[in-house]
């Protein structure tokens, strides 16, 4: 399920992140240890999961992620 726009989709359709440091790094490969979060790789579900607060909530973290690795990942 994307953590953005809330709608469920097959794992290939979406793209994994995963908290390094207090940061959001994409995992495409899904190799990445520990909790990871899915998203569409779109700017929009990326953009709308910020506003909702969904990757601190999704991924168990407290605080802020930086997300500037998914952005330039995505673009």
């Amino acid at each position: 399920m994307c953590v953005g726009c809330r709608t469920k989709t097959a794992a290939s359709g979406l793209l994994r992140v995963v908290a390094v440091d207090g940061t959001l790094v994409p995992d495409p490969r899904r190799r990445y240890p520990g909790r990871g979060a899915w998203v569409h790789p779109d700017i929009g579900c990326l953009r709308l999961a910020e506003r909702r607060r969904a990757f601190p909530r999704a991924l168990r973290s407290a605080g802020v992620l930086d997300t500037v690795a998914v952005y330039a990942f995505l673009t």
